[in-house]
């Protein structure tokens, strides 16, 4: 008993059915084009080189308060998202150049921590801008 038949043929790319599945390629490879001219990539910080910090609060984040103080605090071009559950927070900064890594941390926790306590320093990472162009250059 066969299962399969000697002759097979099945056609599951006939004239149209290939039209379609070329268009839809092609969308998608335009779609992708535009969206990586219009938003470039979104490197990590192992790339990028900065420091990040995740920092679990007692209570729910309120993220735009976070932005605005980093704002005021002269931490223009940080980067704030939730993390996780709505407690938990993760920082980006770029390099700072000039500037010491282990104390701007130290900066960035007193000023997001507000002197309570209860505020919870989960994660620190600071990645050098060399380091972060030696991983780009090597490919990883």
């Amino acid at each position: 008993m066969r299962l399969i038949k000697e002759k097979t043929s099945i056609d599951f790319l006939s004239g149209s059915r290939r039209n379609i599945a070329v268009g839809f390629s092609i969308l998608i490879v335009v779609v992708s084009l535009v969206s990586l001219s219009l938003r470039g990539l979104n490197l990590g910080i192992d790339f990028t080189g900065g420091i990040l910090l995740e920092v679990g609060y007692p209570q729910d984040a309120d993220l735009p308060d976070i932005r605005n103080k980093l704002d005021a605090a002269g931490f223009e071009r940080s980067i704030v998202q939730a993390f996780g559950n709505t407690t938990d927070v993760l920082v980006r900064l770029p390099p700072q150049p000039g500037e010491d890594s282990t104390e701007i941390r130290d900066r960035l926790f007193e000023m997001l921590s507000g002197g309570d306590s209860r505020v919870d320093l989960r994660r620190v990472e600071l990645v050098s801008a060399q380091v972060g162009e030696e991983l780009t250059e090597q490919g990883g």
